[in-house]
């Protein structure tokens, strides 16, 4: 069974090759998926290393707080990503049209 791995801190030049080199001296690498801002598509310092589990334990251990490329690593296993609320929010919406500001230039409608 494999697990997925958090792999944080990192420098914004790194590649997955990069990633892949490093996590595959503690076994076989399934995927690597480094995490790029949707609208920049610059790299957010983050990614995901999927891997065998026992292999992915190891890995942990090892990497984890070490050195790579001037900064230290955040290895640990990924989380369930909570599940967002959808609830409508995020701007928009209703507005009185009778509802002119604090402007205070103009009268109100009459209908």
């Amino acid at each position: 069974m494999s697990k997925t791995l958090f792999v944080g801190n990192l420098p914004f030049n790194t590649t997955e090759g990069e990633i892949h080199n490093l996590f595959s001296q503690y076994g076989s690498v399934i995927s690597v998926k480094l995490i790029a801002d949707r609208e920049t598509g610059r790299p957010r310092g983050f990614g995901f290393v999927e891997m065998e589990a026992a292999e992915a334990a190891a890995a942990i251990s090892a990497l984890n707080e070490t050195d790579f490329n001037g900064r230290p690593l955040r290895v640990n296993e990924a989380q369930e990503r909570a599940p967002r609320d959808n609830g409508g929010g995020g701007g928009g919406g209703f507005r009185n049209r009778d509802d002119r500001g604090d402007r205070g230039d103009r009268r109100p409608r009459r209908f």
